[in-house]
């Protein structure tokens, strides 16, 4: 697996400073992509431990609240073998902060049991995940007001609305 970028001061994607990853690979190419440099599944450079352990120590701060993941795609199934090891390391490990995930795919038709993406790891994926964020962007319900979406069709799930 490849990622894009590191950000280690979000405030776009989730509430709070965050931690963020932008995974490289995405299927969906949604019309006025932010980041469509990351389709590309070989864009960035190599995801290793050496990332891994990079990640965990900028969770470490205090003022961090949380993790987020994106992209790119994190549910294709390519990024979901590398990514469910992170996700459980980084919920052993701070369980006191909360894990963000957007997605192009929707959880009640391609992240259930028999969808699309599913594969033998999402459901324990999804289980370290907080909130998910899903639905492809769609540029005709951009709307700049929404938090945490870029248009009005995404949805913002708690964990309890998929687990």
């Amino acid at each position: 697996m490849n990622y894009a970028n590191i950000k280690n001061c979000d405030i776009a994607d989730g509430p709070g400073v965050r931690i963020s990853l932008f995974v490289s690979g995405c299927r969906h190419h949604c019309k006025g992509c932010f980041n469509a440099e990351t389709w590309d599944f070989n864009f960035g450079q190599p995801y290793t431990q050496e990332t891994e352990e990079e990640l965990l120590k900028l969770l470490e701060p205090d003022y961090i609240q949380g993790f987020t993941l994106l992209g790119g795609e994190p549910f294709e199934p390519e990024n979901q073998v590398e990514l469910v090891h992170l996700l459980r390391k980084v919920r052993e490990t701070f369980p006191q902060k909360d894990i963000w995930c957007y997605t192009g795919y929707l959880y009640d038709e391609d992240l259930i049991e028999g969808g699309k993406v599913y594969t033998e790891v999402t459901k324990e994926m999804l289980s370290y995940i907080d909130v998910l964020v899903d639905g492809e962007f769609i540029e005709a319900e951009k709307d700049l007001s929404l938090e945490f979406r870029g248009s009005r069709n995404q949805r913002i799930l708690h964990r309890e609305d998929f687990l």
